[in-house]
C-alpha cells in the first residue's frame, strides 16, 4: 500500500475506471501509481520497480510482461502517439501530458544542439575570447573560455558548476562576445525560476558587466534586468498555459536562464515552445543541487554526460570543421603555441577538456555541455568546499562524516546532540547584529545583516522544521521586545513570500523585513538597484516568518553562515542533494545540526527521478 497516496491519486484512478468499467485491478493500480509518481517528482512510473509487488492485502501486481499486456488491453492506455490518457513506452507508464512534455523537450533540445551558428566572425571571436578571459590564462584547461566558445557558436548551451566556479562571470563574457558579433543589436532576456533568483542574477550581472574592458556600447547592450520565467512567458490567471508559445514566440535572440536545476519538465517544455527557431538558449545551474519541486530532474538529465566529446576533438584533429563545434571552428584563428597555460589557446583548452571526457557517451548534447570545475570561492583550504566534494562522492559516503568528526576546519562544524534551547541560543547570536541594525534604524544595513545568517531546515512542518523553529524563535523575540499578543507585526520581523503578486512586484521566495518607516511599520524589500522599497503589511500576499527556511526555498540565495537543521527521524526528503545544497549556501561557515544516523542516511540517499529524458538525450 502507498502510505502517502493522495485523494487525487484515487480520484484519477476512479476517473479512468469510468472510461473503462471493466478495468482490471492491476490497471487501476497502475493509474494510481502513475498519478502518485508525478506528485513525487517523477515524470513517469517505472513499471519494473512495481511489477510483482503486493500493493494491498488482496492484490499482488502481475509480472512485468503480464502487467503490460493488461495495460494495453484497456482503452485508457495507449502506445506512443496514441490519443489516450495513459501512455506506455518501453517499461515506463506516463500520464499523456508528461509523455508529450518529455518528447517535445528532447526533440527541441536535440534540434538546437545540432544547429550551428554559421554567421559567426571567427577571427573576432578568437580575439574577443582571448581578451575576455585573459584573467584565466594560467588555468589549463580554461573551463570558462571553453563554455564561452561553445555558447557563442551553438543555439543551445548548458553551463553547470558549483558555487564560486564563475557561472555569472562566464555568462556576462558570453553575452559580451555575442553582442560584439552583432554590434550590440541582440535582444537578450535574463530569467530565473523564482523572483529571488532573478534578483540575485541581475545584481551579479550588473557588477560583472562593469568590469569588462570593452567599448561602452557593447557593455551597455548587456541587459541588467531579469524576470521570473513565468513573467517572461506571460502567465495567464488560472491557466497552465502562457501568452508566449509556438504561435506567439518571445521577441528575443538570446535567453539566459539561471538556477536551471529548479526548472521542471513542464516549464522547460513551454519555454522551448516559446523560443524563436534561431534564438539561443543558455542554461546556468548546479547539477548537484536539489531538483525541481515539480516533476522532472531536467538539469540533471542534461548533465548526465560529461560534455565536450572526444568525437568533437577527433574531427578537429583531422582538420575538418566539426560542424561549427567550438574548437575546430576557430582552428586557424588561435595562438600557435600548443601549451594552453602559456598561450590561452581556445583550441588547446578544448582539447584538454575533451580528453578528460573521452569515456562519456556521445550525443549531440555532449558538445553543448560545459562543466565548470575550478572553484574560486572554495579552494584547497576551504572546509566547505572539501565537505561539498565528499558529500557528492558516491564511492565513499562515510568520507563526509570523517571530515566533520575531525574538527580540523574553522569553516565547518557538526553538532550531533543538542536541544531546542541550544538552537535558539545559536539563532539569537546569529541574528544579534541584525536586530542591532533594526534598532538603529538603518534599513539597508539591517537587510544586509539579516542575509548574513540563516537556519535551513529539511522539513517545512513538524518537529525540527522551518515552521516549528520560526514559532519558537519568534516567541522568544516577541517576549524580549514585549510585543502585545494582539500585535502581528513588530520592527525586525522577517517574512518570506509564498506566492507571486505582480502588482506589488513581490514574488514567491522574496524576503522582506519589517521596519519603522516615517513612524509606521512597513515591510521592506530590496529592489533591482539594491535600494529598499516598502509595502504596507496588510497588502502582502501569503507569507511566513523566515528566521528559518527550507533548503528548497534557499536555492538561489547565499549567506555568510548557514545552519542545516536535520529532523529527528529519517524521512524520504533527506538526500545527498539536500545536504549539498544547504552547505553550499554558506560562504564563510556551514554547520550541520543532526544525529549521525540521520546525516549518514541523508548522504547515502541519492534518489533518481523516473524519467525517459536522459535516455532520449543520451541514448
Amino acid at each position: 500500500m502507498i502510505l502517502s497516496e493522495t485523494p487525487l491519486d484515487r480520484q484519477f484512478a476512479a476517473c479512468m475506471r469510468r472510461f473503462d468499467p471493466a478495468m482490471e485491478p492491476c490497471v487501476e493500480w497502475a493509474a494510481r501509481l502513475a498519478s502518485h509518481a508525478v506528485g513525487e517528482g517523477h515524470v513517469c512510473l517505472d513499471l519494473r520497480t512495481w511489477a510483482g509487488r503486493e500493493v494491498s492485502p488482496s492484490l499482488r501486481l502481475p509480472s512485468l510482461p503480464a502487467w503490460k499486456q493488461s495495460l494495453f488491453s484497456s482503452p485508457v492506455v495507449g502506445k506512443p502517439g496514441e490519443f489516450k490518457p495513459l501512455i506506455v513506452e518501453g517499461d515506463w507508464l506516463y500520464l499523456a501530458r508528461y509523455w508529450r512534455y518529455e518528447k517535445k523537450v528532447a526533440e527541441n533540445l536535440l534540434a538546437k544542439a545540432g544547429e550551428v551558428c554559421g554567421e559567426i566572425d571567427l577571427v573576432r571571436l578568437a580575439s574577443d575570447l582571448d581578451s575576455l578571459f585573459a584573467h584565466n590564462r594560467d588555468q589549463c584547461p580554461d573551463w570558462q573560455k571553453a563554455a564561452a566558445a561553445i555558447a557563442v557558436q551553438r543555439r543551445f548551451c548548458v553551463i553547470s558548476g558549483g558555487p564560486g566556479t564563475g557561472k555569472t562571470t562566464t555568462v556576462v563574457r558570453i553575452l559580451a562576445a555575442l553582442q560584439s558579433q552583432a554590434n550590440g543589436g541582440l535582444r537578450i532576456a535574463l530569467a530565473a525560476p523564482t523572483g529571488k533568483a532573478a534578483a540575485r542574477m541581475q545584481d551579479s550581472i550588473r557588477v560583472q558587466k562593469h568590469k569588462l574592458d570593452l567599448p561602452a556600447a557593447i557593455v551597455n547592450s548587456i541587459p541588467e534586468s531579469a524576470s521570473t520565467l513565468h513573467r517572461l512567458l506571460g502567465s495567464k490567471p488560472d491557466s497552465v498555459y502562457f501568452r508566449h508559445n509556438r504561435d506567439n514566440p518571445l521577441p528575443v535572440d538570446v535567453v539566459v536562464v539561471d538556477e536551471s536545476s529548479m526548472i521542471d519538465l513542464a516549464l522547460l517544455s513551454k519555454l522551448l515552445d516559446a523560443l524563436p527557431s534561431k534564438a539561443r538558449l543558455i542554461m546556468l545551474g548546479d547539477k548537484d543541487q536539489l531538483a525541481a519541486v515539480e516533476a522532472g530532474a531536467v538539469f540533471g538529465d542534461l548533465c548526465a554526460g560529461r560534455g565536450l566529446s572526444a568525437e568533437l576533438m577527433l574531427r578537429e584533429r583531422k582538420g575538418r570543421s566539426p560542424d561549427g563545434a567550438a574548437c575546430g571552428a576557430i582552428r586557424e584563428n588561435v595562438a600557435t603555441n600548443p601549451d594552453c597555460a602559456a598561450s590561452g589557446s581556445i583550441r588547446a583548452t578544448l582539447q584538454v577538456a575533451a580528453v578528460e571526457n573521452e569515456k562519456c557517451a556521445f550525443s549531440p548534447i555532449s558538445d553543448c555541455i560545459a562543466l565548470l570545475k575550478h572553484s574560486h570561492r572554495f579552494g584547497s583550504g576551504s572546509g566547505i568546499g572539501e565537505l561539498a566534494r565528499r558529500v557528492n562522492d558516491a564511492e565513499d559516503t562515510d568520507a563526509a562524516l570523517e571530515l566533520l568528526s575531525e574538527g580540523g576546519w574553522s569553516d565547518i562544524a557538526w553538532r550531533a546532540h543538542f536541544d531546542d534551547a541550544a538552537l535558539l541560543e545559536k539563532m539569537d547570536a546569529g541574528y544579534k547584529d541584525y536586530f542591532d541594525k533594526v534598532d538603529g534604524g538603518a534599513g539597508s544595513e539591517a537587510m544586509a545583516a539579516f542575509n548574513r545568517f540563516r537556519v535551513l531546515a529539511a522539513h517545512h512542518a513538524g518537529p525540527s522544521s522551518a515552521s516549528s523553529t520560526n514559532r519558537a524563535f519568534e516567541a522568544l523575540i516577541r517576549e524580549r521586545l514585549r510585543v502585545p499578543q494582539y500585535e502581528h507585526w513588530y520592527a525586525g520581523r522577517p517574512v518570506i513570500m509564498m506566492r507571486n503578486d505582480y502588482g506589488l512586484r513581490v514574488f514567491n521566495g522574496d524576503v522582506g523585513i519589517c521596519l519603522r518607516v516615517d513612524g509606521e511599520l512597513r515591510v521592506c524589500f530590496e529592489d533591482g538597484e539594491g535600494a529598499l522599497r516598502s509595502i504596507a503589511p496588510a497588502r502582502l500576499p501569503e507569507h511566513e516568518p523566515v528566521y528559518a527556511m527550507t533548503v528548497h526555498k534557499s536555492q538561489g540565495s547565499e549567506f555568510d553562515e548557514a545552519v542545516l537543521l536535520l529532523p529527528e527521524t529519517i524521512s524520504p526528503v533527506l538526500s545527498r542533494a539536500l545536504v549539498y545544497t544547504a552547505i553550499t549556501r554558506a560562504k564563510s561557515r556551514a554547520e550541520i545540526w543532526g544525529g549521525q544516523d540521520i546525516l549518514s542516511a541523508a548522504i547515502k540517499n541519492a534518489p533518481e527521478r523516473s524519467s525517459g529524458l536522459k535516455e532520449r538525450l543520451w541514448g
